[in-house]
């Protein structure tokens, strides 16, 4: 086994580690930075196919942008610091069902194919051809759906917002 292969298996046992520990945590803010921590996983991967540019998109958009904002929605909650409640013993029993069930049937999937290297080589990734296409508005441009998450990302905000600030009570009077 190469160095290449040991790396490829350690960052794979981190992404899935903390993916893990992000959904059975009790603590919402821990399962938050176990999520970052996660999507930090994944941009290490891309470092490690050489695709530089996506990894600095993976750190700048979702690492930098949707985990800071997921954090600042939960300080601006009143319960932040609580635990969730304990899942329901059934529900616990059904999510590990359908993890072993869809994994057999991943491995299975898997199994059936003969992947073959490429002969073709590696590919040429010029940031050049990438800003061309993130900006063009014809056939296969990105520049609408960029657009559009802009705008659902300022709506969360917004959601989050409204959703934190707290009331006045009203003061009762007594005629």
């Amino acid at each position: 086994m190469s160095a290449s292969s040991i790396i490829f298996y350690i960052i794979a046992a981190f992404i899935l580690a903390t993916g893990i520990l992000a959904v059975t945590t009790r603590k919402i803010f821990r399962a938050s930075i176990w999520l970052l921590f996660s999507l930090i996983g994944v941009a290490s991967l891309y470092f490690w196919m050489q695709l530089e540019f996506l990894a600095a998109v993976q750190i700048i958009v979702y690492v930098g942008g949707i985990v800071v904002l997921i954090i600042f929605s939960i300080f601006l909650t009143i319960k932040s610091g609580e635990e969730m409640p304990k899942p329901i013993l059934m529900r616990s029993i059904f999510s590990a069902l359908a993890v072993i069930f869809g994994t057999a049937f991943m491995v299975r999937l898997i199994s059936q194919y003969n992947f073959k290297a490429g002969s073709e080589g590696t590919f040429v990734l010029r940031i050049n051809d990438i800003g061309t296409q993130m900006l063009d508005t014809k056939n296969y441009g990105y520049l609408l759906p960029f657009e559009l998450i802009s705008i659902l990302l300022l709506a969360a905000m917004i959601g989050c917002i409204v959703i934190a600030i707290k009331q006045k009570e009203q003061p009762t009077t007594i005629s």
